[in-house]
This record gives structure tokens, C-alpha cells and sequence, in this order.
């Protein structure tokens, strides 16, 4: 089992220095708003993958009027216990060690410490654009193998070199075909294997989500989940040579595996166009229960959960299903946050189930 037992946090966000001591596998942090219950979680989440859930630049969590942060974790596996320090310096220079040895990659570090977040604007994975359900896979992904990671990598540093290139030939009116050949063939190379890596993993994730949705609405339903890749019809070789013309046009890479979705359907209609708000949250919640699940079963051990405000999305009866699965049978360690002490005391009595309350 893994377990967080402790905590130090320094100039992160809201928190000049603070220490917490986690003695319970489920623990309830509650105060009123900006008293930093999210930024408690978002530090478990940096701990966990080197980077913060809510924003995207390391600048943007440090403290106010500060230089740097730091935040120090206990974790226990099995019966070892293993100690992870994340060092922000004021120059933007990272680095993280592990029982004081540091990393020769971050990407080692992923998957080591699994997580899985829900939070209130998760509910946009449902309904915004597709990078934010690319980035649902991929963060799961790379958890799961070190391979995907590395492809995906690999695959992003090239994208980036590929498009620029074409904004550089737009300016120059200079075209470089054989240049474009190289990168090609290294985009092509790591985006296959994502895609076939995708391929073979979703149709077991599907049917975990399909038995979650079903235990949190209380009802059956027909959900699926449909894996939309312009790879599907053609090789990547095929879809880069055709779209050529357009690329340099654009000035951007327009095909690729950073195209592909997740379409959802509700009764073989498009979630987003059809389903209630209840039916939204009940998907959403089972996305990220069949991400922790899958997690488990990888591992060997339940992932850690970070549910941010869920109280106030969702009504009673799914809250207790919710609730029911997390705390009985995850198996795992678990963090929420709430701003009323008393209703999440009094849901978990209820389950009968014991949990430490930091009140912030």
C-alpha cells in the first residue's frame, strides 16, 4: 500500500512553511475558501509528478513576493519509507532527489508515486476541446509505462521542432523538403507506437468506466467511449505526406496523433449534446475511478486520490456511491477537501469509516 505520511511545504502558493502528519488512509482537509485546502492537494500532486495540477509554470506557485519553493514528502511502500524532496530555485532550475539521490530524469520519477485528481473544472473533460482528453490519456499513460513516456516525449520535442521549421520556411520562402523528410520519419516513429499503445489499452478502460458510471448514477446506461484517430484510416507516412502542402500553408503540423479524441456517447448520441448535468459528473467521476483502477491493477497497489470540492457537484445519492467505492473498496490513500467540517464528518459516520479532519 502507499501511503503519504507527511508533508512540508515552503514558499508553495499560500503556504510560507507548514508541516502536516497524515495518520489515517482517508483524510478530510477543511476551512473556508482561500485557506489554501487546494493548494494542500496540489502539493501532493507536485510531489507525486513534478509538476502542479492547476498551473502550468513552476513561477506561477511560488509564494508571493518569494524566490523559489520547496516541498518535502514522506512516502511508505510496502514497509519502506522513501523521502522525496522538489527544490524550485529563484533561477527556475529544478530538482528533486529521492532518499537524497537525485534523478538523472524527471520522467523517471513518474509512476513511481501513481495519482489520480478530481476537481471541480475537470468537468471540462467532458465537454471542452480534445487536449484536455489527450492530456487525460496521457497522463494515465505515463503512469502506466515508461515507453509511452519516453515515445511522447519524443514525439512533442519533435512536433515542436517540426513546426518550427515551417514558420521559419514561411518566412524565409525557403523550403527545406529533406529536413522535413528527417523529422517526418521521427515523428512517424514515436507516434506510431503511441497510437498502438492507445489502441490496445483503451477497449479494457471503456468497460471499467461503463461499470463505474453504473455504480455512481444508480442505474444502467449505455455509455461508450470511442477512440478517434486520423490513424485509424491511414499511416502516419500517408497522412504527413498528403497534408504537406497544408502544413507549410498553416504553418503548423495539422496531422498526427496530437489530433486524436475521445468521443463519449450516451445511448449512441454525443454526450456533450444530450446528457444531463448529473449524467456529466456521474461520467466524469467514473473516467477517473476506472483511472485509479487501472492504476491499481498495474501496480499492485491503489493509487493516491485527490478529490478537490466534490461535495458541491454532486447530489446526495451519487456522493454516497461515490464515497461508498473510494473509501471501502479503493483500497487506497485518500485526500478531500470540503469547506463544511460538519457535513463531511457527518457523511463519513454514516459509512462508518474513520478519517482524520485537518481543519486549515
Amino acid at each position: 500500500m502507499l501511503l503519504l505520511k507527511s508533508i512540508s511545504i515552503t514558499q508553495f502558493k499560500n503556504y510560507s512553511k507548514q508541516d502536516f502528519a497524515f495518520e489515517q488512509n482517508i483524510v478530510a482537509i477543511t476551512g473556508t475558501n482561500g485557506k489554501g485546502k487546494t493548494n494542500l492537494l496540489d502539493a501532493i500532486h507536485y510531489l507525486c509528478f513534478t509538476k502542479s495540477y492547476f498551473t502550468a509554470t513552476d513561477s506561477s506557485n511560488v509564494q508571493h513576493g518569494e524566490s523559489g519553493f520547496r516541498i518535502e514528502g514522506i512516502m511508505k511502500e510496502s514497509l519502506e519509507e522513501i523521502n522525496t524532496t522538489i527544490i524550485v530555485r529563484e533561477n527556475g532550475k529544478k530538482e528533486i532527489t529521492c532518499n537524497g539521490t537525485a534523478y538523472e530524469k524527471f520522467s523517471q520519477h513518474i509512476g513511481k508515486y501513481p495519482c489520480v485528481v478530481i476537481a471541480p473544472d475537470d468537468i471540462e473533460l467532458i465537454s471542452a476541446g480534445s487536449e484536455l482528453r489527450r492530456k487525460f490519456l496521457d497522463t494515465l499513460f505515463s503512469q502506466l509505462d515508461a515507453e509511452y513516456l519516453q515515445q511522447l516525449i519524443i514525439y512533442n520535442k519533435v512536433l515542436q521542432q517540426r513546426n518550427s521549421y515551417l514558420k521559419q520556411a514561411a518566412q524565409t520562402q525557403n523550403r527545406n523538403n529533406e529536413l522535413l523528410d528527417v523529422l517526418d520519419q521521427q515523428l512517424i516513429s514515436a507516434g506510431t507506437i503511441i497510437y498502438k499503445k492507445r489502441c490496445s489499452f483503451l477497449p479494457a478502460f471503456q468497460e471499467a468506466v461503463a461499470g463505474f458510471y453504473t455504480h455512481i448514477a444508480g442505474k444502467k446506461e449505455d455509455v461508450t467511449i470511442h477512440y478517434q484517430s486520423q490513424l485509424s484510416i491511414h499511416t502516419f507516412e500517408q497522412l504527413l505526406q498528403q497534408t504537406r502542402e497544408r502544413d507549410y500553408l498553416m504553418q503548423r503540423t495539422t496531422a498526427g496523433i496530437h489530433k486524436d479524441d475521445l468521443l463519449f456517447q450516451l445511448n449512441n448520441e454525443a454526450f456533450k449534446q444530450t446528457a444531463s448535468q448529473g449524467q456529466r459528473k456521474s461520467l466524469l467521476f467514473s473516467l477517473k475511478l476506472a483511472e485509479a483502477e487501472t492504476l491499481k491493477q498495474n501496480k499492485g497497489f491503489a493509487p493516491i486520490l485527490l478529490l478537490d470540492d466534490i461535495f458541491e457537484k454532486l447530489d446526495e445519492q451519487r456522493m454516497h456511491n461515490l464515497l461508498h467505492y473510494v473509501c471501502t473498496k479503493h483500497g487506497g490513500q485518500v485526500f478531500l477537501t470540503d469547506t463544511h467540517r460538519h457535513r463531511i464528518i457527518n457523511a463519513f459516520d454514516e459509512l462508518g469509516i474513520k478519517l482524520q479532519v485537518l481543519e486549515l
